[in-house]
């Protein structure tokens, strides 16, 4: 029988307000295939709240809606008259997890319906996107679907949540659909975290990655650089800087920490000390170099420190020439 998905605290259940309940779930036993368990646990796992009462509700009324409500809402579909929702977080899919689950399909059939809300002349998936690609892989005339009616902020946060129960999203897509809750919906990002079970900073941790130059972006989507690297490249303001230390992180395979190391250089480079500058002072004590070195035959520099202090060198290039210098000082006692 399938089994409710607890990760992620209200998830689904709460935006499902009917008490549609699979009969068939409730009466008997579900015919043990083992195989076909496995290769779509991950995908059907998170849509078993779509068929189940809310959780608040009580034991009793759950049995009795067995009782009241057969399998109704449940019907088959041409599968050319569903459609994806265009606007629906998810843009990628791995090919070869659609290949595997279309393997599946074509032995065991689709376990959880796909969850559609009716457009007139089509059906338009809410939940359930990645079933119909691998349906139609698997060469399936027809689907099956549960008909809702949800405005466009369910849809969005039913597709959401699915996907993120699942880990399907890259982090850029995640983030977008924050976005579009609170741009189009108005929501808090206090009343998101609630939603998707995360914290509030994991929100807007995720929202700031928006703020990347979207070649940055692109190299987060495609895996060449992780989310913690994207993280600390964000301390840089300048979208060229960005895009370069990137491609630094993925030529060299900086680890976050070493990434985090180099951004704050380039952030915070280290101060250098600047030398007071005097030019007559200087003239002076070049006219002094060239006088010492008139008189000792050689390179002679003057190192100059604080308070009137510092020291002379007097460069030799052989024995006899250190010597010459030794007898020169030796003249002048």
């Amino acid at each position: 029988m399938a089994v409710k998905k607890k990760g992620l605290g209200r998830g689904l259940d709460a935006l499902f307000p009917e008490k549609s309940v699979k009969p068939a779930e409730k009466k008997q036993e579900q015919k043990p295939v083992a195989t076909n368990e496995s290769l779509h646990q991950q995908e059907e796992g998170s849509l078993n709240a779509s068929a189940v009462k809310s959780a608040a509700e009580t034991k009793d009324t759950a049995q009795a809606a067995v009782v009241e409500e057969p399998k109704k809402s449940e019907m088959l579909v041409k599968i050319s008259k569903v459609e994806p929702n265009r606007t629906q977080p998810r843009k990628q899919f791995d090919e070869d997890a659609l290949l595997e689950l279309s393997e599946s399909i074509k032995q065991f059939g689709i376990l959880q319906p796909l969850l559609v809300s009716n457009k007139g002349d089509y059906y338009e998936i809410i939940a359930g996107e990645r079933r119909w690609r691998a349906a139609k892989l698997a060469g399936l005339k027809e689907v099956p679907v549960i008909i809702k009616e949800f405005n466009d902020q369910q849809v969005v946060e039913i597709s959401l949540i699915e996907n993120i129960q699942r880990e399907d999203l890259n982090p850029i897509e995640e983030a977008m659909a924050y976005k579009r809750l609170i741009d189009e919906f108005k929501l808090k990002q206090d009343n998101i975290a609630e939603r998707v079970s995360k914290s509030r900073t994991a929100v807007t941790n995720s929202l700031r990655l928006l703020k990347l130059d979207e070649r940055v972006q692109q190299m987060l989507i495609d895996e060449m650089i992780s989310a913690g690297h994207a993280r600390a490249i964000l301390a840089i303001t300048d979208k060229d800087k960005q895009t370069s230390v990137a491609m630094k992180v993925f030529d060299e395979k900086l680890s976050v920490r070493e990434t985090e190391k180099l951004v704050k250089h380039i952030v915070e480079p280290p101060k250098k000390t600047q030398k007071t500058v005097n030019t007559a002072e200087d003239a002076i004590y070049e006219s002094l170099e060239e006088k010492m070195k008139g008189i000792m035959g050689t390179r002679v520099f003057i190192h100059r420190k604080k308070n009137n202090k510092g020291k002379i060198e007097i460069e030799y290039y052989s024995r006899d020439e250190l010597e010459r210098i030794i007898e020169l000082f030796e003249s002048i006692r």
